[in-house]
């Protein structure tokens, strides 16, 4: 009877770890995307982040356009299908099934 505790206990902790696996992997792919910027756009980048506060409309319009374009950069597309392949039921690179 101790066996099947420590299977059961062996899998809680297994079930446990996946969650932060997921975060882990997670973190790698953003790192991934964020390094792939030279370094000159990616400190342009966290300037103009740093400097909207959160709000793009604090921004002019060249500053918003340099913005797209840098963003553009990061591949946000193929970064949430990789994210969302990481959970169960994502759906993967494909997007989620439009109604």
């Amino acid at each position: 009877m101790s066996k099947q505790r420590e299977s059961k206990s062996g899998l809680k902790s297994t079930v446990g770890a996946l969650p932060w696996l997921a975060v882990a992997r997670g973190a790698m792919i953003v790192s991934k995307r964020w390094n792939a910027l030279s370094a000159r756009d990616r400190a342009r980048l966290a300037e103009l982040v740093r400097e909207s506060r959160g709000r793009a409309s604090n921004l002019s319009a060249k500053q918003r356009q340099e913005l797209r374009k840098l963003a553009g950069k990061l591949d946000f597309k193929g970064m949430v299908g990789e994210l969302t392949s990481l959970w169960p039921g994502g759906r993967g690179p494909r997007g989620r099934k439009r109604r």
